[in-house]
């Protein structure tokens, strides 16, 4: 009589005997539909499985807890360096696919700040419908208190604990509510200030068209801009000082590079451009007048517009 032979299952990895004759226990079963050549034997539980289910390569796996319990042997969970090499990997991964989701994220920050600057211009053109086309001013009525602005009311006081109200501004009746910030200016930087208590607002006016006050409807205003992103970097206002610059929140845009003491009033925060929209109501993307980067704080990409767009 052959002795038993002692067999791994291919499939479990069960420990069993096997006769390898008419005499072994798997004669009592009847032969698989399909048996592949380089297939060994099957273990009594998973020979029943394949006979019940037609074929070896279509009876599903036994699960972990199965093997363990037919071979104790059978590793149930990750080693230490298998988990060290998933992580690594996912890692790995991450490192390559964040860039690539950042990248996404900037064409949609720049949509919604085009759609703030639409909403302004919309509010704009029915202000100057009811106004027989005068511009409206940047800076409106002074007092003890405070000061009116394009888009708001600023009070009195030290920067950065100043009271804001944006009901104030001449286009507040006509948005209904306040226009959203522009989603790439960085309020979270270390090295942004706060002009009053909260953030009041990233775009800056033309100011040409306000000083004095015109009549947009003699203008060409396919040509001129309203509003473009704006800021300016402050050394000159605790908690700034010239050895430590920060930016800011700047409410008007114009054109003075040559000046003695040039102050750069827009902000390339879009990828290397401003967005900017124009009397018409059509907006652009605009690049940075070349050398005009203010070097104090040259990572915020503050410059001037080109003057074109800005005097009439």
């Amino acid at each position: 009589m052959t002795e038993p032979e002692q067999k791994s299952c291919p499939r479990c990895g069960a420990q069993f005997s096997c006769c390898a004759s008419q005499n072994c226990w798997c004669a009592e079963h009847p032969p698989l539909a399909r048996i592949s050549p380089e297939s060994d034997c099957l273990c009594p539980i998973c020979l029943s499985d394949a006979i019940a289910h037609g074929d070896r390569g279509t009876s599903p796996a036994p699960s972990n807890a199965q093997s363990a319990i037919r071979n104790p042997q059978f590793p149930t969970a990750f080693t230490l360096i298998e988990l060290l090499v998933s992580i690594a990997v996912i890692a790995i991964l991450a490192a390559l696919l964040l860039p690539a989701v950042n990248r996404g994220k900037l064409p949609a920050q720049s949509a919604k700040c085009a759609s703030n600057l639409h909403q302004f211009i919309v509010a704009a053109q029915l202000y100057w419908d009811d106004a027989n086309g005068s511009s409206f001013a940047y800076m409106g009525p002074v007092s003890s208190n405070g000061t009116t602005y394009w888009f708001g009311w600023l009070g009195s006081g030290p920067e950065e604990t100043r009271s804001f109200h944006p009901t104030a501004g001449p286009l507040y009746s006509y948005l209904g509510t306040g226009v959203d910030f522009c989603p790439s200016f960085n309020y979270g930087s270390a090295q942004y200030k706060l002009k009053a208590s909260t953030p009041t607002c990233d775009y800056g006016l033309n100011l040409y068209l306000s000083s004095p006050p015109v009549n947009v409807r003699r203008l060409p205003t396919a040509r001129l801009a309203l509003l473009a992103d704006s800021a300016q970097v402050n050394n000159f206002q605790a908690p700034a000082s010239p050895s430590h610059p920060m930016f800011e929140e700047f409410y008007y845009v114009d054109y003075e590079m040559g000046d003695p003491s040039p102050q750069p009033n827009a902000q390339f925060r879009h990828q290397g451009r401003a967005n900017v929209v124009f009397l018409d109501g059509h907006s652009g993307r605009e690049q940075m007048v070349p050398g005009s980067l203010d070097p104090r704080l040259p990572a915020q990409l503050i410059g001037w517009l080109r003057p074109e767009i800005l005097k009439p």
